[in-house]
């Protein structure tokens, strides 16, 4: 199953929203739900992806084109663990730890937003090329 490029930067743009509040208020519990929406997005169930496709998509028509789900899904789990590891600072008093993983994962979810580049997609085919044929 592909999925649509528009429905990857409205998630970010929607992410971004997000992390830049938990940046601004330190709000441990929405870094956690935002950590919830990753591992939802690494399973194919995002609720910001369902949101676009039931209630934006239709309004927007068909897309140009469709992409591997792979990539994206991949950089839905490099997000959680910036978010886990976010959680974990705050949690540990540790608040440089906590904005740092989120500054960063709000710069990722940002540039997808913004520009349409996904920095965890990149990852995902920077391993797929270095990765010999026998071990895919």
């Amino acid at each position: 199953m592909q999925v649509d490029p528009r429905s990857t930067r409205f998630t970010a743009a929607v992410t971004t929203v997000v992390l830049a509040l938990v940046l601004t208020t330190g709000n441990v519990w929405l870094l956690l739900a935002q950590g919830v929406v990753f591992a939802l997005g690494l399973a194919g169930a995002s609720p910001y992806g369902l949101f676009f496709r039931r209630l934006v998509r239709p309004r927007l028509g068909p897309p140009a084109e469709l992409e591997d789900p792979a990539p994206p899904r991949f950089a839905q789990g490099v997000g959680l663990v910036f978010a886990l590891v976010g959680v974990a600072g705050f949690a540990a008093q540790i608040p440089a730890l906590g904005l740092g993983a989120t500054a960063a994962a709000l710069l990722a979810a940002f540039l997808n937003a913004a520009f349409g580049f996904c920095l965890g997609c990149e990852m995902y085919l920077i391993i797929r090329r270095l990765m010999p044929a026998a071990t895919r």
